[in-house]
């Protein structure tokens, strides 16, 4: 399956996989949205990122972070 910027519950499962031990509030937009588009099945077009979407992606993240912590 190819990742898209508004899969955000599947980004932040395997960003949960890439980044186990990293807090998701800690991690700045810009490394975010790198470490986004780094992941293997991620194919949507760069420019179409932005601040609500990454938003969006961190809170995910966060949500299932806590949920193994």
């Amino acid at each position: 399956m190819k990742l898209m910027w508004t899969d955000a519950e599947d980004i932040a499962l395997a960003l949960m996989e890439s980044h186990p031990e990293t807090d998701p509030l800690q991690v700045r937009f810009t490394d975010l949205r790198d470490w986004v588009m780094d992941l293997p099945d991620f194919a949507d077009d760069p420019a179409k990122s932005n601040e609500g979407i990454l938003e969006a992606i961190q809170m995910a993240w966060y949500e299932e972070w806590q949920d193994a912590q």
